[in-house]
């Protein structure tokens, strides 16, 4: 089992979802992040005071697989988020110890489903 979290463009998540979904992966979470990488920001003038803005609106997506649909997966995000320009974000996998299903109890692959 592992755990898959994506940083990507705000704009292009719809784009992720799709290709999640012709890849047969339909549960991910998907939460609102701020970060900064090789972007570093950009300066903005707001009433005469320059601002720089150094932290930038990204989307965080975790879903967790088991290792059959892992490669699936990740090339599912990187067809949905790639644009070619610095800032199209990070794929991140991570070894998933445990599951556990809150409604019946079920443990390990079987709660991923």
């Amino acid at each position: 089992m592992k755990l898959i979290t994506a940083y990507i463009q705000p704009e292009k998540l719809s784009d992720v979802k799709q290709a999640l979904y012709e890849a047969e992966v339909f549960k991910l979470s998907v939460t609102n992040a701020l970060g900064c990488g090789q972007q570093k920001g950009y300066h903005e003038t707001y009433r005469g005071v320059d601002i720089e803005v150094n932290l930038l609106k990204k989307v965080r997506i975790d879903i967790a697989v088991n290792e059959e649909f892992t490669q699936a997966t990740i090339d599912a995000i990187i067809r949905g988020a790639r644009t070619g320009n610095i800032g199209d974000g990070k794929i991140l996998v991570t070894p998933l110890e445990q599951c556990i299903r809150i409604r019946t109890g079920d443990t390990g692959p079987a709660a991923i489903g």
